[in-house]
């Protein structure tokens, strides 16, 4: 079965050519114009990935996205914005979009992220066997327990709602603990392309795991900044 794609945006223009591309690539692709209509749908159907531009009629990207993190969807989000907007671009980070591609932007790479997002999902899908998990895959840290083969979050007892780029994020600094990672590092590793040098992606998405595992995000006691360099998950003090 293909995965599905909705893509909202307002210019007929850019759906159509969304469309085009994600079918040729082998994707069920849904389009609207309409935030109402997105959300709807986002809610009601089922849904792979979501491809949302910030500034359409309805209810705005910015609060679908706001809306879907709240309701606990996983589903991945890419944003699209216009070139230069980088305060929408971070807003959309901090409310629980994955990633995202500037206007004008090329449609083989925009397919390429779609691929990379569900290749991801696709990997990290616990199996249903009943089986105990890899040790291999089980992180304990303190009161952190990451166990990749179920793809689960335990912090405190609590199991974690992620989103599927913080849980790469979390395990890829779990699997180098003690050791600082660069924020390119980070990038290419975790979000699987070298994305221009923009750190601020990581540094919002770094925020957003901080705000669900540490005790005082203001004063982590796990995920600690190595000023000028990058991040490390430490054993905790």
């Amino acid at each position: 079965m293909s995965d599905r794609v909705l893509v909202v945006d307002d210019e007929e223009s850019i759906r159509t050519l969304v469309h085009y591309n994600l079918v040729q690539a082998g994707f069920e692709v849904i389009t609207t114009e309409n935030g109402n209509d997105a959300l709807e749908i986002a809610t009601s159907q089922s849904i792979d990935l979501l491809i949302l531009d910030l500034m359409i009629p309805g209810i705005s990207g910015l609060e679908i996205c706001k809306r879907l993190r709240q309701a606990q969807s996983t589903v991945p989000i890419i944003m699209l914005t216009a070139r230069g907007e980088e305060i929408d671009r971070v807003v959309g980070l901090e409310m629980g979009a994955d990633d995202y591609v500037t206007k004008p932007f090329s449609p083989r790479e925009l397919v390429a992220r779609v691929r990379a997002v569900l290749r991801r999902k696709v990997e990290e899908k616990p199996a249903d066997d009943g089986q105990s998990a890899d040790t291999d895959n089980l992180y304990v840290v303190g009161d952190v327990r990451l166990d990749a083969d179920r793809y689960e979050v335990i912090v405190r007892g609590e199991i974690i709602d992620l989103t599927p780029r913080e849980f790469d994020l979390l395990h890829y600094l779990l699997k180098n603990l003690d050791r600082v990672v660069s924020r390119d590092q980070l990038l290419d590793r975790v979000w699987g392309y070298e994305y221009a040098g923009d750190t601020r992606l990581v540094d919002v998405h770094i925020s957003h795991l901080r705000d669900k595992i540490e005790v005082d995000p203001k004063s982590p006691r796990f995920i600690k900044t190595v000023r000028g360099v990058g991040y490390k998950f430490v054993r905790g003090e």
